[in-house]
């Protein structure tokens, strides 16, 4: 992976952990670097789980890989934020 994909991973991260973290109702006790790693990894994820099923590169914006990615980060936000409530 070359440094542009890296820095451009942690941005697309940022946005879909931020986004992530708005769908999930109530406040989550987790910290933004957490935030920015499940969005990472939801980005990721998300990412393959697009291609898999063939719908990763469309004529235009890519809605439903962003939606993948945004309900995995959602679902990371809130699988965080209950683990940190158990403690």
């Amino acid at each position: 992976m070359e440094i542009d994909g890296i820095i451009s991973a942690i941005v697309i991260g940022v946005i879909i952990g931020v986004l992530g973290r708005l769908v999930v109702p109530g406040r989550q006790r987790i910290g933004v670097l957490w935030t920015i790693l499940v969005g990472i990894v939801a980005a990721l994820i998300g990412s393959w789980i697009a291609s898999a099923f063939g719908v990763a590169d469309t004529k235009g914006v890519d809605w439903i890989e962003w939606l993948i990615q945004i309900g995995l980060a959602a679902v990371g936000v809130a699988a965080l934020d209950r683990s940190k409530a158990g403690r």
